[in-house]
């Protein structure tokens, strides 16, 4: 299997070849010719320019010589044998004011004119051009190269993230959906034609998520069918043992009532929490809820206190409900029902007795057009930080909860949490700055 950094390594090593080959190609284009062979033309050309310069001069003398001059733009000048000057241009001034050392820079080359008469030809050297700025050769020898660079560079770093990026989005959505809940996601698997980017660490680790998702989803819908069919396959005894119950009251001597009520307690119990289960398992097999309808929250708040009040009164609390908005949401009345009915018992559950529950209704502006939300505080100890995700779990309860007086099993909250995740809303739980817990429940208005 062809290696994922292989593939980089190859991408990056024929990248950098390119950009070599092609800026020593640019470089060589304009390479200067050699010193030597700058100096081996001038000295080749030199005894033509000192017979033309002679000849000028005995035309037209001092003025053609100063013509001649111009054409070839440099200075020169004429001397007899003797080493007097005969006419010169701008150089013999320089030779005059300089001295023998202005006279030493000058190349000479004795010269016989066509009409027989020797001079000694004085040309001054071409005068050297200032150099240039060191950002001046960067500009003239970088630019070119550097837009190839930077285009084969882009073309290389496009590839590299399409390489890395892509793969790792798909995977992490698909992560999200899966701790979401959404146990049947997995990441396409790219088919057709053979790629040399097919076989890589990357579609290993998609095979590897695909097989744990799969893995994870056979795992958890064999859990939810156990759940159920366990469930169901309780309920039948449970009958026969309620049935069986009433006939032994029938027959009972009195010192034998107190242990069939704990019998009847202790099955009235079981068969609730048989209840909760089912409920728990049909409504994680829900994907999405139907029979959506408006639905007012402040009174189906309403509707739930009577009965949250009664088993209020057996322990000593009250609940106090305020609205201060009628919220209408979009959704199943009895899915919603039964999440706002478990909440408020789980509060009255946990409270201190003799305090009160508070139910608050509240709507809050927000970029997704409004939200109704529903607070339901106690004054109970509190949960602890790190427990305040997990109660929503099934069977998950606190150190402090696990006695005989507060009761419960545990699956009410997740009974809630997945109704409200049903109606696109969301549950969060937090301690309250003066003691308890408060329960948040955020629908989208309708």
């Amino acid at each position: 299997m062809r290696g994922l950094f292989l593939k980089i390594f190859a991408i990056f090593w024929v990248a950098q070849s390119l950009i070599f080959v092609i800026s020593t190609a640019l470089i060589l284009r304009h390479r200067p010719p050699s010193p030597g062979a700058f100096l081996d033309t001038l000295s080749g050309n030199l005894p033509n320019e000192a017979r033309a310069a002679a000849a000028a001069f005995e035309t037209g003398g001092c003025a053609a010589l100063q013509h001649y001059a111009a054409t070839e733009k440099h200075d020169m000048a004429l001397d007899d044998m003797s080493g007097e000057t005969l006419c010169a241009t701008a150089v013999s001034d320089e030779r005059t004011n300089g001295g023998q050392a202005a006279r030493q820079s000058m190349w000479s080359l004795p010269v016989v004119s066509a009409a027989g008469k020797h001079y000694l030809y004085l040309a001054a050297p071409p005068r050297r051009p200032k150099p240039p700025a060191w950002y001046e050769n960067l500009a003239h020898f970088a630019i070119p190269q550097l837009l190839v660079a930077i285009a084969v560079g882009g073309v290389t770093t496009f590839v590299l993230v399409l390489l890395f990026t892509r793969p790792l989005v798909r995977l992490r959505t698909a992560a999200r959906e899966l701790a979401q809940g959404k146990l049947n996601t997995r990441v396409n698997v790219a088919t057709g034609h053979p790629s040399p980017f097919r076989e890589d660490e990357f579609q290993a680790l998609v095979h590897d998520f695909n097989h744990m998702a799969g893995r994870l989803e056979s795992l958890v819908s064999a859990q939810q069918l156990l759940l159920r069919d366990v469930s169901h396959e309780l309920r039948s005894p449970l009958a026969r043992l309620s049935v069986a119950l009433e006939l032994a009251r029938e027959d009972a001597e009195p010192a034998m009532l107190n242990h069939l009520h704990r019998i009847e307690r202790e099955t009235n119990r079981l068969n609730l929490l048989i209840g909760q289960l089912l409920t728990l398992s049909s409504m994680e097999a829900i994907e999405r809820a139907e029979n959506f309808e408006s639905v007012s929250l402040r009174e189906l708040v309403r509707e739930v206190i009577p009965d949250a009040e009664y088993e209020a009164g057996q322990q000593q609390t009250s609940i106090c409900f305020e609205a201060s908005d009628d919220c209408m949401v979009r959704g199943n009345r009895q899915l919603l029902y039964r999440a706002i009915e478990n909440i408020v018992r789980n509060a009255v559950r946990y409270t201190d007795a003799g305090s009160q529950v508070e139910v608050h209704l509240n709507v809050k502006d927000d970029d997704s057009g409004g939200s109704a939300i529903l607070e339901v505080s106690d004054h109970g100890p509190g949960i602890p930080e790190s427990d305040l995700e997990a109660i929503f779990r099934p069977f998950y309860r606190v150190d402090h909860a696990r006695s005989q007086d507060t009761g419960g099993f545990g699956v009410g909250l997740a009974i809630a949490e997945r109704a409200v995740k049903l109606h696109n809303g969301k549950l969060r739980a937090f301690n309250r700055a003066g003691g308890g817990a408060t329960i948040e429940m955020r629908f989208p208005l309708n």
